[in-house]
């Protein structure tokens, strides 16, 4: 469990409600957010509109924990006909080609409405290497900053980086012609601090650092003795056989990118799946799983062809759900835009400011939507191992995580039937990787079709639909929250009694019993629940708590309750 920054509660209106609020019985502090629990979605170049829309709609119902965002400072302009100009610094200010200071405010508040916590992508090591104005109309030249740094604020003379290993010259010299900071300076670790120290103010709850490779662990460590709070830290630090910098030299700092993984599973998912069986460590995994962030591919190695990519279709697919079923790491979905250019810049428009994402043009992979079923599956089983392991000795393999969960992935040309041990409870169970349900017998066991180049993955809590005229159960809601005046929790969940997860259909609780608040509702029987609760604000904004969706399946008939605290 990671610990962040404790976080006010979100007023931004930014969710609509319906109907009138039962008054609250006395004044409480508002909650503080936990940290994040699911995966991280990586919505890279997607502008702050977009990003907070696609919390509240998507990211925050499907249980992924966090979003990651592209950096949000001032960077030198190339009129948004190439990806890396944000790359490239001109000052701290929140002037990006992705909105400005007020969008990413909002941006922030509606992800944490949403439940989904907030990583800034955080480029501290070096400022410009060209150009001489920016996306905020700021004039600047390579060593000169004006308001921020001069000449002596980098490393002097400046050098190329040639030997990866020599770690002097692959942290003291300038990567890609990139002006590199003296970040062994007071200063520039002050400024750095106070930028990323303002972001958090604002609300965001992590960085991805940037380059960290580049930055010694000495002065890494010394910017982020600088910052306020406990802000989540994941470093971008690429292994290399042999090289003087490794990412182990920084797990003590916070979390770091496995590049390795990538690597490695597109060598399987291109090849043999079956060896699958042993993934981890042992594999040449550079970070450790209790520190490691894991990924399919990044905006980096999409392009570069280390990894796999959108492009490879439903080898990609298959290697994301793998990535989401197998326990190694923080699991990252990458989504970014279509591209036939490997340098160009996302959609834009007036000047290179990026349009607003739209999932249906094609320019935008919009991946992480393939993945939310998946979300629910990782969910549902962290902490379990790996069990009832399955292959054919090519290229289908299945597994189950503890009693919780059970996955099949059939990279081959053909499909496969067979009966598995999926190590579940008997029951029907919803695919939550495709379509199509599973039967699993009383002794775990169930006859399954994997389809050519897909998946079944099936958990505890999805359920596939029960048959019409199943009964009903009366179940009670209980929730311990602590309110401020005028704020009202409500219960919302996947079916129609619940609400459809529509927060304007929510089910009102009574805070007769303050802190605990309480519903009854009639359920269907024998159907798979899944819910929230959440808190309608006086201005009728919605917060959601965190962490995945709460589940449970009716019986037949009768009555269920539901005893809960607030997330």
């Amino acid at each position: 469990m990671r610990s962040y920054k404790p976080l006010a509660a979100v007023t931004a209106a930014l969710l609509t409600c319906a109907g009138l609020a039962a008054p609250v019985a006395l004044a409480r502090p508002a909650e503080a957010a936990p940290p994040f629990r699911g995966p991280i979605a990586n919505l890279w170049n997607w502008n702050w509109a977009s990003v907070g829309r696609e919390c509240a709609s998507v990211l925050g119902p499907a249980g992924y924990g966090a979003v990651q965002v592209s950096p949000p400072e001032d960077s030198m302009t190339k009129g948004g006909s190439v990806w890396w100009d944000v790359y490239q610094p001109a000052r701290y200010q929140l002037t990006s080609k992705f909105g400005d200071e007020n969008a990413f405010r909002a941006m922030i508040a509606a992800c944490h409405a949403a439940g989904v916590k907030v990583h800034a992508d955080a480029v501290i090591n070096h400022m410009t290497g060209q150009g001489s104005s920016s996306y905020g109309g700021y004039s600047f030249g390579k060593y000169s900053y004006p308001g921020l740094y001069s000449s002596a604020d980098f490393h002097s003379p400046a050098c190329a980086i040639t030997n990866y290993g020599d770690a002097s010259n692959v942290q003291g010299c300038e990567l890609s012609g990139l002006a590199d900071l003296n970040t062994g300076s007071s200063y520039v670790r002050d400024q750095i601090a106070a930028y990323l120290n303002k972001l958090t103010s604002l609300g965001v709850d992590g960085f991805r650092v940037d380059a960290a490779k580049h930055i010694s662990p000495a002065d890494l460590s010394a910017i982020t003795s600088r910052l306020t709070g406990s802000p989540y830290l994941q470093q971008e630090v690429i292994y290399g056989d042999g090289e003087a910098v490794q990412p182990s030299q920084y797990t003590g700092i916070g979390d770091v990118h496995e590049f390795v993984y990538g690597r490695k599973l597109k060598e399987q998912f291109t090849g043999q799946i079956h060896w699958l069986s042993t993934f981890g460590r042992s594999w040449g995994l550079s970070v450790p799983s209790d520190k490691a962030v894991v990924f399919v591919d990044n905006h980096d190695t999409e392009r570069n062809g280390s990894t796999l990519n959108y492009k490879y279709g439903d080898t990609y697919r298959l290697a994301n759900v793998f990535m989401l079923a197998w326990p190694y790491g923080t699991p990252s979905v990458y989504s970014g835009f279509t591209w036939s250019d490997s340098e160009a810049g996302p959609p834009s428009a007036n000047g290179g400011f990026v349009t607003d994402a739209d999932c249906s043009s094609g320019r935008w992979t919009c991946f992480h939507r393939q993945m939310t079923g998946m979300v629910g599956f990782y969910d549902t089983v962290a902490g379990t191992g790996v069990a009832d392991w399955y292959d054919d000795g090519d290229n289908v393999i299945a597994f189950s995580r503890g009693a919780k969960g059970w996955v099949a992935i059939n990279n081959g040309g053909a499909p496969l039937t067979r009966t598995f041990t999926t190590g579940l409870p008997a029951g029907t169970y919803q695919n939550v990787a495709g379509s199509g349900s599973v039967t699993v017998a009383a002794d775990g066991t169930a006859p399954v079709t994997v389809p050519a180049k897909s998946a079944v993955a099936v958990r505890v809590g999805a359920p596939a639909s029960p048959p019409p005229n199943g009964g009903t159960v009366a179940a009670t809601f209980s929730a311990t929250a602590t309110t401020v005046w005028g704020q009202n929790v409500y219960v919302v969940g996947n079916i129609p009694a619940l609400g459809s997860w529509n927060t304007a259909n929510a089910i009102p609780m009574s805070p007769a019993s303050y802190p605990v608040w309480s519903a009854t509702v009639t359920l269907p029987g024998s159907t798979g629940v899944e819910y929230k609760y959440i808190k309608k604000n006086p201005d009728g904004s919605v917060t959601w708590e965190s962490g995945a969706n709460r589940t449970f399946t009716t019986g037949s008939g009768g009555s269920v309750t539901r005893s809960d605290t607030w997330r």
